[in-house]
């Protein structure tokens, strides 16, 4: 049974709410708090699953931009199959995708512009991430199925001779922090290494995650039986994961802050795997209650995204917190309870606005 162009994908819709209400509540610190309070307790090894790995490995949260550019090119594919429908032409779509990537690398670079000692011109947030492996996908998108996973494959490969074969001095040791071709690319591009490991150019292999995604959304287009799509999804999420971890163990570590071969491969397995078990879950198995909590944030995720990256970091955070802070110590609630609280209450805020937005019928795009 193929999809019609205006039937919404509402496993998609949840992915897309599901991720940005875990960055609403990473943006709050309720994991930071959580880690404070469980710290050395049994319930700490559940906790930093919602920390990046400071290197070598993969735990929960690193998946979650990968599950960000993914589920952009299942989104992708569905737009771009309406257009094609109703006529639009490919230098149309064109200018539509080159001013959204545009528009997404402008706010990615003003998420991190503004820092107390003044002006910062930097590469490393999602945002701008994604201004480039949607061009990419896009260009790519009319290409056969198997030119475009051959030319993904492609991009992981260029990142492994990028890093393993050129030889810059000083920078030498392709999985290495602070040493690699990845922070050389960082010196060229802004004269500065994230202290962190992130790069740059984590957007070149990372292409294949949005890629994978137009892939993903044109089979759930396509005619094929629902349950074949559910096992196709199965079958290649499961591959990633075997070829990435096996990677992992035998050639290329799986380093999220550079984003090797080895990690997307693995990260892509998992995103396969969430869509074909949500696709199963909620579109065929019509499981649908309960989803309006989390398609309400992810159909304003580009304004909400925004919203706790740059007002709610500079400023909401701060003013919600020292007043409700300030209350609950004049009636001496605990400082444990008091900071999940807050982190709770910053959170209600922040839901509440992309309900009202949801209700106006207001929804941020680009």
């Amino acid at each position: 049974m193929s999809i019609q162009p205006n039937q919404r994908l509402l496993s998609l819709d949840f992915m897309r709410g599901l991720i940005m209400v875990l960055l609403m509540l990473e943006s709050t610190r309720l994991y930071d708090n959580l880690f404070e309070i469980t710290e050395g307790s049994w319930i700490d090894s559940f906790v930093i699953q919602f920390f990046h790995h400071p290197w070598n490995g993969l735990r929960f949260w690193d998946l979650v931009q990968p599950g960000f550019m993914f589920m952009a090119g299942t989104a992708m594919a569905y737009s771009l199959h309406r257009q094609q429908v109703n006529g639009v032409t490919w230098s149309a779509s064109f200018r539509k995708i080159l001013k959204r990537s545009a528009w997404l690398f402008f706010f990615g670079v003003l998420d991190y512009a503004v820092r107390p000692n003044g002006l910062s011109f930097e590469l490393w947030d999602v945002l701008t991430q994604l201004s480039f492996t949607t061009l990419v996908a896009f260009l790519i998108f009319r290409w056969s199925f198997s030119n475009q996973l051959i030319f993904s494959l492609g991009l992981l490969l260029l990142t492994e001779i990028l890093y393993r074969f050129i030889n810059i001095p000083g920078f030498d040791q392709p999985f290495t922090d602070q040493q690699n071709f990845g922070n050389y690319v960082d010196l060229l591009l802004m004269n500065k290494i994230n202290s962190g490991g992130w790069v740059a150019i984590n957007c070149l292999p990372t292409a294949a995650h949005t890629i994978w995604g137009v892939l993903a959304g044109k089979l759930l287009l396509s005619g094929k039986p629902e349950f074949e799509k559910v096992k196709w999804l199965a079958i290649a999420g499961l591959a990633g994961l075997i070829i990435g971890f096996g990677m992992d163990v035998t050639t290329t570590p799986i380093i999220k802050r550079i984003a090797t071969s080895s990690f997307v491969l693995a990260s892509g397995g998992w995103c396969l795997l969430g869509l074909g078990l949500f696709y199963w879950w909620i579109d065929i198995r019509d499981h649908k209650q309960h989803l309006k909590f989390f398609t309400i944030v992810g159909m304003n995720s580009l304004f909400i995204y925004i919203f706790f990256e740059i007002v709610g970091n500079r400023w909401f955070n701060e003013y919600v917190g020292a007043i409700s802070n300030g209350l609950m110590k004049l009636i001496s609630v605990p400082h444990s309870l008091m900071i999940i609280i807050t982190s709770l209450l910053i959170f209600t805020l922040e839901w509440s606005m992309c309900h009202f937005l949801y209700k106006k019928g207001i929804f941020f795009k680009v």
